[in-house]
């Protein structure tokens, strides 16, 4: 680097790879910015031309035995080969939301981070479509559709379905996936009935997935997975009883005495849950089976839809005397 001339720094930089070397002029900026990431003699550094910014990649190679001893930080890299400057492609992943919004209004990048983002027009939207479109035909965007789950489907109206079919029209349309537990049911919002609760113009363009009941190796495997989840260690008698309960009363079931088996078996300060764990979990909270079983044998002790209670009362013979 050459003296300061006038109060302007300047200096010359010599660049090489194993196939060329070149020496480049450099002012003061470029300067600042070499002596900002202390780049030494043997560095391998990385310019963008455009931007100016230099990135140290590391050392190269060839200098690690320039000095007896290296910080724990110091990397290693090989000697770049080939041309000096190499065209570098940037690939930038943006939605077609976040370009809408910010093209509809004057500083409409700052709405992405406050979240205001308003009402956009349907005639940005429209050139946003259109100029996209181009992107894609001269090779500069490629459209990568994206995923819409809609859980609980059956739970929309028809006025949202009908929003549904024309926006599954659109060619930037993404993949919508829906889940539903109905069967024949009413549509929202109107008085006809239909499977899962969709409109039939609408079922005729989805493909249905088929589903089947898990098996016992199904659901043991998906109880290890959550215990592995919830760092939970379980005794192999332990996960044979909660798939055993799966089985009877219900995956979800099973999976929540994971937590409350877990709870137990830290009370009594055991490293491992162990299958009295389980059965003291299972026999403290009642799944939707049990639960309706002790309904059904204990409603007249329940409060009725029309307020009507039935309470009982010990009389002086020591019967029960019966109070409605």
């Amino acid at each position: 680097m050459d003296s300061e001339l006038q109060g302007n720094k300047q200096g010359k930089l010599t660049i090489k790879t194993t196939d060329m070397e070149t020496i480049y002029d450099m002012g003061t900026k470029m300067i600042d910015s070499m002596s900002k990431e202390r780049v030494m003699a043997g560095d391998v550094i990385s310019i963008d031309k455009s931007s100016g910014k230099i990135t140290k990649l590391g050392r190269s190679y060839t200098r690690s035995r320039d000095y007896d001893a290296m910080g724990a930080d110091t990397k290693f890299v090989q000697c770049p080969d080939g041309e000096l400057q190499k065209r570098r492609e940037v690939v930038h992943t943006v939605s077609l939301h976040e370009i809408d919004v910010i093209n509809s209004r004057t500083q409409g990048f700052l709405a992405l981070f406050s979240g205001d983002t308003g009402e956009i027009r349907s005639e940005v939207r429209d050139q946003i479509n259109t100029k996209v479109g181009e992107w894609k035909e001269e090779g500069k965007a490629e459209i990568v559709p994206g995923v819409l789950f809609i859980d609980e489907v059956h739970m929309l109206d028809i006025e949202s379905f009908s929003y549904i079919n024309r926006a599954l029209e659109s060619e930037l349309a993404p993949i919508i996936i829906m889940a539903s537990n109905r069967g024949n049911s009413r549509i929202r919002g109107t008085r006809y009935r239909s499977p899962h609760g969709l409109p039939l113009d609408l079922l005729d363009r989805v493909v249905i997935i088929s589903t089947h009941t898990y098996d016992k190796e199904e659901i043991g495997q998906i109880l290890a997975i959550r215990t592995a989840e919830e760092e939970v260690d379980l005794t192999p008698d332990a996960l044979a009883l909660l798939t055993k309960i799966g089985q009877e009363a219900g995956l979800r079931y099973s999976t929540n005495l994971i937590t409350t088996a877990a709870l137990i078996a830290s009370k009594r300060k055991a490293s491992k849950v162990g299958i009295e764990d389980v059965q003291r979990s299972f026999q403290l909270f009642y799944d939707p089976g049990r639960s309706v079983k002790f309904v059904t044998e204990f409603e007249n002790r329940f409060v009725g839809e029309e307020g009507a209670v039935t309470f009982s009362a010990p009389n002086s013979n020591g019967d029960a005397m019966e109070l409605s």
